[in-house]
């Protein structure tokens, strides 16, 4: 082994340390970011719907719901789109709008639910969730052919679900649910093994890497809330 070829080898044993230390301090902020939106979420949810007058402004007034929904969707392409020119600092805070704005959405769930079926069916999300979070973390087995049929399988349920909308179909309504927490349990799993490939890549704990780590927090707290929202669906016909 010559020189060149041995400061190569030690460069890149040097480089496969830092990755390995700085990957388990990447994936908890991931975790930390998406549990912080999701307690976010949650007490606005509750709080707007505790509140008649915020509950009037939500639900009452047409422009003001739309104008919500809008600003979601707008937030989430806002930071995936701008991520690496916003700082750190302002892409946490814009993660931050966008859980209590969705939060204020999803508000209706303690006016159609009780809290009973809501706590049954967080819980059983959770356990889901961590059951393939953790499978998506440890496995070998390459999940990028799973996630492309995941994600075309999510544009249909998105399409029938607006069909839907008119048809008033229960009997689809039911099977959509069905299919979206199935797409959302796949979903978790790919989107935590991507989340790992990237979080190694970079290499280190630097502002870019923990951006990364923002996005990925972002992109398993959508998966947990969907799977949630099915879930919900299922269990909690009856109320």
């Amino acid at each position: 082994m010559n020189y060149n070829d041995y400061e190569m080898e030690t460069a890149f044993r040097e480089r496969e340390l830092e990755a390995s230390a700085a990957l388990p301090v990447l994936m908890r902020k991931v975790y930390v970011w998406m549990t912080l939106a999701l307690v976010i979420t949650g007490f606005t949810a509750y709080a707007v719907a505790a509140t008649p007058n915020l509950q009037q402004l939500v639900f009452a007034n047409t422009w003001v719901l739309w104008g919500l929904i809008i600003a979601e969707v707008g937030l989430v392409i806002a930071i995936n789109a701008a991520i690496n020119k916003l700082s750190l600092a302002m892409a946490t805070l814009l993660f931050i709008l966008y859980s209590v704005i969705n939060g204020a959405t999803l508000s209706v769930i303690f006016v159609a639910y009780s809290i009973g079926t809501i706590s049954k069916v967080f819980f059983i999300t959770a356990g889901t969730f961590a059951v393939m979070a953790f499978i998506g973390y440890v496995t070998k087995t390459d999940l990028s052919k799973m996630g492309k049929i995941l994600f075309m399988a999510l544009i249909g349920i998105i399409i029938a679900t607006v069909v839907n909308i008119f048809v008033k179909s229960s009997g689809l309504d039911m099977i959509l649910s069905y299919v979206g927490v199935l797409v959302f349990v796949g979903l978790t799993a790919y989107d935590t093994q991507k989340i790992k490939q990237m979080l190694w890549q970079a290499g280190n704990v630097s502002e870019n890497s923990q951006k990364v780590a923002l996005l990925g927090a972002l992109s398993l707290y959508l998966d947990f809330i969907n799977l949630f929202l099915y879930l919900l669906r299922i269990f909690g016909r009856r109320d």
